[in-house]
């Protein structure tokens, strides 16, 4: 029931191929009633309740017809059900009003989604996104544990509680701290984030909380920390400061020397520093190792020397491969790379090799400066698609030769979408430059086939296929 009384309903969006769904002729614009005659608040009690070995499920068809279907499945086997709503209920919005969030620092006149502050729990376990448990109440993390929810990921800022509502700028933030201790007691798993904000909540500030923290593990299994992004719409905001290069050496400094104890009593590394920290302190990244399975891969952790690797192991495969002789002497191509300014000198490194292997290969990458949001945002996936044609358009204005096709990180599209955060579409684009936009997912073997198979779909399992496309584009 919801808080009115009234039955919950939850409209069925798709069904899943060859799932138990299917097989039970449920089908897209079917409602849910119930499972187990309990009603489904949301996604936690769908979740919940289907976790089991056999189950009864309440359907309404479109004519009304109420079908009650009797289901034997393995304990853990999901449904194949996706609803209109993922979370099957309203989101929840953000009640605080952080001193460095950055959907306050946005320009006005966009798309009003991206003004939406979600804090929502629910989205920490199907999205990874990290909440700040402030408009959770304690029935809401006993739910937690009554259903074994996780992992949880928790925007934590600081375990100072005075220091906490003041970042926050909310009076309960302190307090809900607690939270944490109910969530350890009950062997819940939990990642952590930190925003650094410089001044603020660095320094000995982050040590106590580093330390604060540590008592948690392990099931408290990672911990972030980030610097706080910074646009140029901070008129009337808590004013913050950029870390230069020693003061992100200082706070690399403050992780490492935890790193080695934490891994020694619990297998975990526990505490790690973004890339952005390393590039601006132009250090080489950690070992792969060290980043404990890149728990926080998504949180800008380990990405860079993920990439390097998978660039590294694929570089070699392909030289060593028989098809290579062929390809290297029949690769006639030029092509643009554009990409952040973080990832940048990577990425430059990566052509120049490339190249080395490929003469007749030449690839040009640039940076795009940030003017949308300014040039202290330093991110790919913050690029809107204006920058990029301005910018590349400068280029061909100048002479240069940019080729035919520009190839982008996917994470400068919305995901799902041939669209940039600033709505010019890749069609957009592409007219503008007069080039084909191909976007690559993240990836090192992702990157090497963008540019050396670009009009194959690979079959990485089949090595004589690889071997027949290098041959082909070798004109043999």
């Amino acid at each position: 029931m919801d808080k009115k009384g009234k039955k919950s309903e939850h409209i069925i969006k798709e069904v899943y191929p060859d799932s138990i769904a299917e097989e039970m002729e449920i089908e897209s614009g079917d409602v849910l009633l119930a499972i187990n005659d309990t009603s489904i608040q949301d996604v936690f009690d769908y979740r919940y309740l289907i976790k089991n070995e056999y189950i009864e499920v309440l359907i309404r068809k479109p004519d009304g017809e109420e079908w009650l279907l009797e289901i034997d499945k393995d304990y853990d086997e999901d449904l194949g059900l996706e609803f209109d709503n993922g979370l099957m209920s309203e989101y929840r919005t953000c009640s605080n009003k952080c001193i460095f969030c950055f959907i306050d620092q946005m320009p006005p006149g966009m798309r009003e989604t991206l003004y939406f502050k979600d804090d929502d729990s629910r989205l920490s376990f199907l999205q990874g996104n990290y909440i700040t448990l402030t408009n959770m109440k304690m029935e809401d993390i006993q739910r937690i544990v009554k259903m074994h929810l996780a992992p949880i990921n928790i925007s934590i800022q600081s375990t100072n509680p005075e220091l906490r509502c003041k970042m926050l700028h909310n009076r309960f933030a302190g307090e809900k701290l607690q939270f944490l201790d109910v969530l350890y007691e009950n062997h819940i798993e939990m990642n952590g984030q930190v925003v650094a904000c410089k001044n603020v909540n660095d320094g000995p500030e982050l040590e106590r909380t580093i330390d604060d923290l540590s008592r948690y593990l392990p099931f408290m299994r990672s911990v972030s920390v980030v610097p706080a992004g910074i646009t140029k719409y901070r008129d009337g905001l808590f004013p913050l400061e950029l870390y230069d290069k020693e003061e992100a050496g200082a706070v690399i400094d403050m992780i490492e020397s935890r790193q080695q104890r934490y891994y020694e009593e619990y297998g975990l590394h526990f505490i790690h520093a973004s890339d952005e920290w390393y590039i601006t302190a132009q250090r080489e990244f950690p070992e792969e190792e060290r980043y404990d399975g890149y728990i926080q891969l998504e949180n800008g952790v380990g990405m860079m020397r993920m990439f390097i690797n998978e660039f590294q192991e694929e570089l070699k495969e392909v030289l060593a491969g028989e098809a290579y002789t062929m390809l290297k002497e029949g690769l006639e191509r030029t092509i643009t790379i554009a990409t952040g300014k973080l990832a940048f000198p990577t990425v430059r490194d990566f052509a120049r090799q490339l190249m080395e292997a490929f003469p007749g290969l030449t690839i040009h990458v640039y940076a795009i400066r940030n003017h949308f949001f300014g040039e202290t945002i330093t991110v790919s996936g913050l690029i809107t698609g204006q920058d990029l044609v301005t910018q590349l358009k400068e280029q061909k204005e100048h002479g240069e030769d940019l080729g035919d096709t520009l190839l982008i990180p996917s994470n400068m599209l919305r995901s799902g979408e041939q669209v940039f955060l600033d709505d010019l579409t890749v069609e957009d684009v592409e007219a503008a430059l007069e080039m084909k936009l191909t976007a690559v997912e993240p990836g090192g073997r992702e990157f090497i086939d963008a540019i050396l198979y670009p009009d194959y779909e690979m079959d990485r399992n089949n090595e004589n296929f690889v071997y027949i496309q290098a041959y082909d584009k070798a004109g043999q």
